[in-house]
């Protein structure tokens, strides 16, 4: 599933292709994509322009002349810009058509994605119950120590929880549990006043290097729209065999069903 990076990445993506591109027609060939009724979904979208780009947690956060339209790509989700009355397949579940002579696609494999339609005025603060976004200044010490002291569950888990940490998947959290040195099996509520300093410094640091790098590409990822995910590069222990600090051999586990790569050596309970 893509990650905050990889949905940043898309979404700046099409900011510079499509930014104040009007949308002259849709059409939806998968009702179950849109959240709401599609007809009206159709008639509201013609006519808008594509205004700015946003995002919360892993939401892309289209801002149109009167409308929100949130679109969340889930397991295989991507965008594809193509000119006009190309031949399209049959994972490509809505077209939205610009006038430009381009078209937007939205294809899905898998057809987990969702898109809805909001006002204007709507307020994401709480949106899907999901938390802080990792770079807002209200993802600070007194916030993650106040989340963590009572949560006995693993930290790799608790990472994970969007209503903690909007955003964060299961890259991203192997990623920040190596450089934090805390194995991924320890209670988050055992944090001390440096590990949560460390959490918040090296969360930022890494979502903001993948999105300099475009994300990363693991599997079907890629940002459907010429950006190929370079962060995979950068990747410390996910997926990797050896620990690039001391050599060892790293670990597979499964923490609450998820694949999580550690070091023992450095990552110690």
């Amino acid at each position: 599933m893509p990650e905050l990076p990889e949905v940043q990445t898309v979404l700046d993506t099409l900011e510079t292709l499509i930014k104040d591109k009007k949308i002259t027609d849709v059409k939806v060939l998968y009702p179950r994509i849109i959240e709401g009724d599609v007809s009206r979904f159709e008639a509201d979208l013609k006519g808008q322009h594509f205004r700015d780009f946003k995002r919360r947690g892993k939401y892309l956060l289209f801002i149109l002349d009167d409308h929100i339209l949130v679109s969340h790509l889930r397991m295989e989700g991507k965008y594809f810009v193509m000119p006009k009355g190309t031949a399209f397949n049959k994972h490509v579940h809505v077209i939205f058509t610009l006038d430009d002579d381009k078209e937007l696609w939205y294809q899905d494999v898998r057809k987990f994605g969702r898109m809805e339609l909001l006002p204007l005025d709507y307020d994401f603060s709480h949106f899907k119950g999901l938390g802080v976004e990792p770079f807002s200044v209200e993802f600070d010490h007194a916030y993650v120590k106040e989340a963590l002291k009572k949560r006995k569950l693993p930290i790799k888990t608790v990472l994970l929880d969007q209503s903690f940490i909007a955003g964060i998947g299961n890259i991203y959290a192997d990623e920040i549990l190596f450089k934090m040195q805390i194995n991924p099996l320890c209670k988050a509520s055992d944090l001390n006043d440096k590990n949560i300093d460390d959490l918040i410094l090296y969360t930022n640091d890494i979502l903001a290097k993948a999105i300099q790098k475009g994300g990363t590409t693991i599997r079907s990822y890629t940002s459907s729209l010429g950006v190929t995910g370079r962060f995979q590069q950068e990747l410390l222990v996910h997926t990797k065999q050896k620990c690039s600090v001391c050599g060892s051999e790293i670990k597979k586990i499964k923490v609450n069903g998820r694949g999580t790569y550690y070091c023992p050596k450095c990552q110690k309970l």
